[in-house]
């Protein structure tokens, strides 16, 4: 059951980024200067749409291979006395939630990925723009 698990979370993961490469060509990296950072909503598109939606309120294509679903991202001001939490997120996204839900495993844990295939300041300033991006999404 766990490997059936495995193999079509996996499956569900190679399809949700095969769609997502179609609709956007590939840039030339050398094109980009050497310190580039993408914006928040690129990144938020790339590493989170699947699961939270590209409208953030937790209904992406990958919601129905999940344990728990993926929360509301639009409302985590109104959640934490309505003010934008941005040491929980970031440290969620260096981190990860300690919550069990992708089957399994956890939510990805971004931070040492982004520090793995960037330096450790574009990996803290992809995780700030994330993190920014978030708190303009924030329901008034």
């Amino acid at each position: 059951m766990v490997i059936y698990r495995i193999v079509l979370f996996a499956g569900l993961l190679l399809a949700v980024c095969t769609v997502g490469a179609r609709g956007n060509p590939a840039q030339d990296q050398s094109q980009l200067p050497a310190d580039y950072v993408p914006s928040g909503a690129i990144i938020y598109k790339q590493y989170c749409a699947a699961c939270h939606g590209i409208d953030a309120k937790g209904h992406g294509p990958a919601r129905s291979a999940l344990r728990i679903p993926a929360p509301d991202l639009t409302t985590l001001a109104k959640r934490h006395g309505s003010k934008f939490p941005s040491v929980y997120v970031t440290a969620v996204l260096r981190f990860g939630p300690g919550v069990p839900s992708h089957g399994s495993g956890r939510m990805p844990t971004w931070g040492p990925l982004f520090e793995y295939y960037y330096n450790q300041d574009s990996a803290q300033r992809r995780i700030k723009n994330l993190c920014d991006y978030l708190a303009a999404l924030q329901e008034k």
